[in-house]
């Protein structure tokens, strides 16, 4: 699967203490979230596992296919030291599909008052997308303070990531949507940035050709990024 000792070794040390972890202080202690679409879900189990060996506990596995829901079922059952939830989750129905998988979090591209609710109502962590003040004030007025940011390059990038944070000292983002290995570490700089979400680590036709070798890699890769970018989950570091 993966070669690379270092990452087995960081797939040995992330697992075990943050498997409890609330959500905010996983997300805080990980800091890049695998972004998964995957048309089979047979290929959920290896990928999970891959994920696990190279030190990224977790899958955020999208309603892009219909694939999703057996997919999280699947690492539910068979890898449970890998946290997955479900993304691109854009109404009710399908939030209740994620949820009846197993999904331990749900993630939307934009907010959602009803599935924002629901998720409040089930006790179950959710990262709604926003991408101006306006979606950022909603999520504050359902109690919500970790944000996605999407889609984080076509918006405006880390510029645009700090002048919209400067408001709202008191929210954690999680952008997502352009981001990769070479600029992952100007979003982790932000002192407001909680974790990014990527899936060139992950790409689909990585995973519909089983180069679990490459994913492994990559994923490594991500994580010795995410852990040079310290300080971690507890700081708000770089505010400007």
């Amino acid at each position: 699967m993966v070669a690379d000792s270092n990452a087995r070794r960081l797939g040995q040390t992330v697992a075990g203490p943050l498997a409890g972890a609330d959500f905010e202080s996983f997300l805080g202690a990980l800091r890049v979230v695998p972004v998964v679409e995957i048309a089979c879900a047979d290929d959920a189990v290896p990928l999970a596992r891959t994920l696990l060996e190279a030190g990224l506990p977790c899958a955020e596995i999208t309603f892009r296919t219909a694939a999703a829901p057996q997919a999280i079922a699947a690492v539910v059952a068979e890898v449970p030291e890998v946290r997955v939830g479900a993304g691109t989750v854009l109404n009710v129905a399908q939030a209740e599909a994620a949820l009846a998988a197993g999904a331990g979090f749900l993630v939307s591209p934009g907010f959602d008052a009803a599935v924002v609710g629901l998720a409040l109502e089930r006790g179950v962590p959710i990262v709604p997308g926003v991408c101006t003040p306006t979606e950022v004030g909603l999520a504050l007025e359902h109690g919500l303070s970790v944000v996605k940011l999407f889609p984080a390059e076509a918006a405006g990038g880390v510029p645009y990531l700090r002048a919209l944070a400067a408001p709202f000292g008191g929210v954690r983002f999680v952008p997502t949507g352009g981001i990769s290995a070479d600029n992952l570490p100007a979003y982790l700089a932000v002192g407001q940035v909680l974790a990014c979400g990527g899936s060139w680590m992950v790409k689909k036709q990585l995973i519909a050709d089983h180069d679990f070798a490459t994913i492994g890699r990559l994923a490594a890769e991500a994580r010795r990024i995410a852990d040079a970018a310290r300080p971690a989950a507890g700081s708000r570091g770089d505010e400007r």
